[in-house]
Formats: C-alpha cells, structure tokens, sequence
C-alpha cells in the first residue's frame, strides 16, 4: 500500500469533475489534480451522450420550471434562474473555445430549436399564458407561440402530420435552443487537464474517503483490473461520481450527509437513425409530464447530434432497477441504507403513490404501449423504424424535512462538510447544463477567502454574467446570446427540412 499527496482529487470521471478541474487550472495551475474513475473511459454513465438527451436546459421549453399554483397563477422567476445557470455554461465554453481549450464547437454544441407541445383546451390556454409571460423577459425574447397547425407544421412537421383536425393543440418555439454534447465537453475538459499535468487513473473505484487529524483526507482506491489497492491523501476531494457519491460520502462521516438517500430510476429511449424521418424534425420537443411522473421523466421528441450524426430520441420511459449506475450493483439501494435516513426514505415511501404508480405502470408497459405514447407527439411513427437504448440512471434525492419528516427532491444538491475540504453533488436534472454554476458555487463554498480575493476576478472574466445576472439587462442578454452564438458557431440554419 503505498500513498502520495495532492492537492485536489476528483472522483468521478463525469462532466461536474471536467468542469470543477478545469476551473481550478484557471486560477491555480499550480496545484496537483489527480482523478479517478472506475470505468476504463470518461463520460461513461449520465455525461455519455446516448444517457441523456443533450437538452442545453435553459427553460425555453421544459414546462416543470413554470409551474402552474394552485390558483392559476404563473411566476417565471424558476424558468430565468435556470436560463441565467445555463448562459453561464454557454459563456464559460465560449471563453474556452477562444482559449483553445474546446475545440471544434460543432463536435459539442449544435444549434436547436427548443419548442414545448400540448393539447386540449386547459393546456393550451396554459401554453399561451405562459408565453405571454416569458415574452417580455430578456432571455426568452425570441420566443414565439402558435395554435395554428399550418405554422408548427412548418416548425417540426411530424407532430402535425395525420394529426386529427379535430385536436386542439398549441406550441411555442425558441430558435435560441441547442443540442449539448456533454461527453464530448468533458472528453475535451479532461484532455485538456491530463496536458496540464493532472493525472488519470481508469478502471480505479475509489470505496471510501477517511479524514486525518490533521483535516487531510486519505482517500481509498481499489484497481478493478488487478488486486492492488492504494490510498491517495488529498487536500481537497470533489465526488462526482453520480449516482457513486451518496455511498461515497456517507464514508467520509460529514454530518452533513446525514439523513440524505437515494431512489434510483432508470431511463429508455426510442431511438431512430432513419434519414428520412430524421430530415424532417430539427427541435427538442417537449410536453407535459404524466401525472406523478418525475420531472426528468418529461416526454420529449429530440434531435440529437453526436459525433457529426444526427438521430431522434424520444422518450424518456422510466423503469426501476437499485443500481445506482448504469454499471452498478443490485446492493446499491439498500447498502445506502443508514438509521439516520431510514426514516426520511420510509416517509417519502407512503407519501409517494403516484410516483410509484408511474414507475410500476412504466415498468409493465408493454412494446405497442410505448409507441402509442410515440404516437402522441409523432402521430406517423412505426414501429419498425424504431429501437429501445437504455439511458443513464438517476438517483434523486430524498432527505430529511422538519414539517414532512423526508422529502423527495428533484434537481441537484451540492453537499459539503469539514470546513470545506470535501464536497460532493447528488441529484439528477438539470444537472449537466448549469455544471458551472454548481461548481462556481462548491469553489466560492469551499475556499471562499481565495475565491473572493483571487479567483473571482478570473471567472467574472471568463463567464461575464457570474454574479450578475443576465436578464435584468436586456442588452446586456441580446450581446452575450449573439457574442456566445458566434462563438460556439450557433448560427448555422437549422429549418427543417
């Protein structure tokens, strides 16, 4: 057993650490990096392309960021926080484009319209308040709405083709949209800081983290090709490992990690290569989520673009498995299990019903069944021209709550304990698209007197909205979208054909 010091280790071989490690090289590049990663490639699991569905999520058109109260009323307040996230990671790769650190913006980043698709009277009365709403706000100004058949079959002729011409339906529609390649991001990112001397450790899973009295961690790596096994002792650990990090930081004995579990669900994907339906959808569509479905469960009708091939996903349909990774083991769910959450889990259990009625019914659903849900947003799809692909898995978050006793929580949550030096992410959605933003956060969190009188002049320089804002300034938002739009090369044509 040998051992070593550095000053950062990143576990977890997933965009969060790309981006975490990669930022740090920019304000100290002198400071050791080492990472590990179980799999013998980066961007393996929830980072790969085909485990997610590339949507840059800026709110343009996922309708569980607006919300509709309990009285009707609309507040857009959730949909431009998560806009402003994403312009962060829209300046940030557009500063690394021009620092040569990504390369090739088209191999990562396409321009896609975003639309948002409904039916029935309610919802299309929904649909239009809400665009007369998001309107008038900066970020969302191009956004255009239309009830017209005529006009969304221009947009994305498959929803309307041999739809009934009895049905009510409305769409909205932002040209501003794009198709994010996130593995190919972090493939770059982390070329990039292996070439500034980080080291790479592949097929290494790291089973658990231990401080040292003095505030040091040691941090235990077993090799997954061989029987040797090492302790690394790091200044500062970073767990990115995904669905990995709950298990992970519930070793290191933070008590901030008390209370918190986790519920996995996995996802599927219909997907179609066939160039002729392909040449005639150039959106992400999204609609209306099922009752009691997960927000990250969001029916949508996607172009996809990875490595230069264009494809449609539609999807996603849930399933259960306690895996925690696509790759993981059976003894996930429940080796998570510890009396301090044991509680929380079990609250979230009996107040859950139609999350678990969704699942259940997920699970069952049947080959004709999955495509009539198809055929809901692509009345004309057969079935031969479609294939099942099994997407990444998601552990949503589940933790105490004073007035409910546990709580189910959708999103991200970034956890962090012993004074600093160790943090680590849990959560799914929108996860990958606002990853500066939550890793801009752990470093002003974590080393706040270096951030604020060192760092912060750096990162305001490369990503000019941090901390100000976007939307509050209508032209300070029309001049980042068009100089990032440049930049990253999204103004190429994108009608459809």
């Amino acid at each position: 057993m040998s051992k070593n010091t550095v000053d950062v280790v990143l576990i977890g071989g997933g965009v969060m650490s790309a981006t975490l490690g990669t930022l740090i090289k920019q304000v100290q590049p002198d400071w050791s990096i080492e990472i590990f990663e179980s799999r013998n490639s980066v961007a393996t699991e929830s980072t790969n392309a085909w485990n997610n569905a590339g949507t840059g999520h800026a709110a343009l058109c996922e309708l569980n960021y607006m919300p509709e109260g309990a009285d009707g009323s609309l507040s857009p307040d959730k949909a431009i926080d998560i806009n402003e996230q994403f312009q962060l990671s829209r300046q940030w790769w557009s500063t690394l484009v021009k620092k040569g650190i990504l390369n090739d913006p088209p191999s990562f980043i396409n321009p896609t319209p975003h639309m948002t698709f409904v039916s029935g009277e309610s919802n299309v009365d929904y649909l239009r308040r809400r665009f007369e709403i998001l309107k008038n706000e900066p970020l969302f100004s191009d956004m255009e709405f239309s009830d017209d058949p005529e006009q969304i079959a221009k947009w994305a002729p498959l929803l309307v083709d041999r739809r009934s011409k009895d049905e009510v339906f409305a769409a909205t529609r932002s040209e501003s949209g794009t198709d994010v390649d996130f593995g190919a991001v972090t493939h770059q990112l982390f070329d990039y800081l292996v070439s500034e001397g980080a080291k790479m450790n592949l097929g290494t899973q790291v089973r658990k983290v231990r401080r040292r009295a003095d505030g040091t961690w040691d941090v235990f790596v077993r090799n997954l090709s061989g029987y040797g096994k090492t302790v690394v002792n790091a200044k500062f650990v970073f767990v990115g490992a995904g669905g990995g990090a709950l298990s992970i930081l519930q070793s290191s004995g933070i008590p901030e990690i008390k209370g918190f579990g986790g519920f996995p669900i996995s996802g599927k994907f219909l997907k179609t290569d066939n160039p002729e339906i392909v040449a005639q959808h150039k959106a992400k569509v999204y609609g209306k989520a099922a009752v009691g479905a997960p927000p990250m469960s969001v029916p949508h009708l996607d172009t996809r673009v990875v490595d230069g091939k264009e494809s449609i996903l539609f999807g996603p349909y849930a399933g259960f498995s306690p895996n925690f990774l696509k790759k993981g083991s059976w003894w996930d769910l429940p080796g998570s299990i510890r009396l301090h959450n044991l509680g929380p889990m079990i609250k979230v259990g009996l107040t859950q019903w139609s999350l678990e009625k969704y699942l259940a019914g997920e699970v069952v659903a049947s080959r004709q069944k999955q495509m009539e849900t198809l055929r809901q947003y692509m009345p004309t799809a057969r079935t031969s021209d479609w294939e099942m692909i099994t997407a990444g898995q998601r552990v949503q978050v589940m933790k105490k709550d004073p007035e409910k006793g546990g709580i189910l929580q959708f999103g991200t949550e970034v956890i962090t304990g012993a004074s600093g030096s160790i943090a680590g992410l849990l959560g799914a959605s929108p996860g990958a698209s606002t990853a500066v933003h939550a890793m801009l956060g752990v470093l002003a969190k974590c080393f706040p007197e270096q951030f604020e009188k060192r760092w912060k002049k750096t990162f305001t320089e490369q990503v000019p909205s941090f901390g100000k804002g976007l939307n509050g300034d209508a032209a300070a938002a029309k001049a980042s979208l068009a100089e990032t739009a440049e930049t990253l090369g999204l103004n190429r044509v994108t009608e459809a054909a």
